[in-house]
């Protein structure tokens, strides 16, 4: 354990996140109700009063967490995708960024959709999050689209959009139980199952129900 002196010679924003670290890997494995601010103040090595001074109430503490994770999950995705890159390959890179995300960041990923799912307010903070992450996937469809010279109406795409991004969700949960499977190995699954469907999409092809 770090000493308390020692940890109040690091920079403010060093100590911060040493205490977002040691928080995310409570709330992980605890859920925030059972976790205890005992525990994460042992865990990054200070004092209880020392993560209040900082980070103030648990609830606020959580709320820091999924803010921190959140951010670094959008930025692997958004620094990974460029906007210049044909369709495909601008999905593949942000689906290996994603589940990079994921294998490297288990315990945020947990308290990112475990954790904060269901639970009040954090459960808006969650929505606000995936609202986002279907805004980036319907705009790489969009521009696909565009630069085969389609279009499809707003709901579907927003649609095919929410769709991919609950199945990217569902796969990257089961990453998170599997330490063994490889990120862009499951990358490379998911790509095959969106783009192959995303594909026909853009040229064109939808399936109708057979006529009663």
């Amino acid at each position: 354990m770090s000493s308390v002196p020692a940890f109040k010679r690091l920079p403010r924003a060093v100590r911060e996140q040493q205490m977002l670290d040691a928080a995310v890997k409570v709330f992980s494995r605890r859920g925030f109700h059972a976790a205890s601010m005992d525990e994460i103040a042992e865990d990054a090595g200070i004092s209880k009063p020392m993560v209040y001074a900082y980070l103030g109430t648990k609830e606020e503490l959580f709320v820091a967490c999924l803010h921190r994770e959140g951010t670094r999950m959008m930025q692997a995705i958004a620094g990974a995708a460029a906007p210049d890159l044909p369709a495909d390959e601008r999905l593949w890179r942000g689906l290996r960024a994603f589940f990079g995300f994921v294998g490297a960041h288990r315990d945020g990923w947990a308290v990112l959709y475990r954790q904060a799912r269901g639970e009040q307010p954090f459960a808006g903070e969650l929505a606000t999050m995936r609202a986002r992450l279907v805004e980036v996937v319907a705009g790489m469809l969009d521009h696909a689209l565009r630069a085969d010279g389609r279009e499809i109406a707003a709901i579907d795409l927003e649609v095919v959009a929410y769709a991919l991004v609950g199945a990217t969700e569902s796969l990257a949960d089961w990453l998170a139980d599997h330490p063994d499977a490889e990120p862009e190995k499951t990358a490379t699954r998911m790509m095959n199952v969106a783009w192959l469907g995303a594909a026909q999409l853009l040229h064109g092809v939808t399936w109708r129900p057979p006529a009663d």
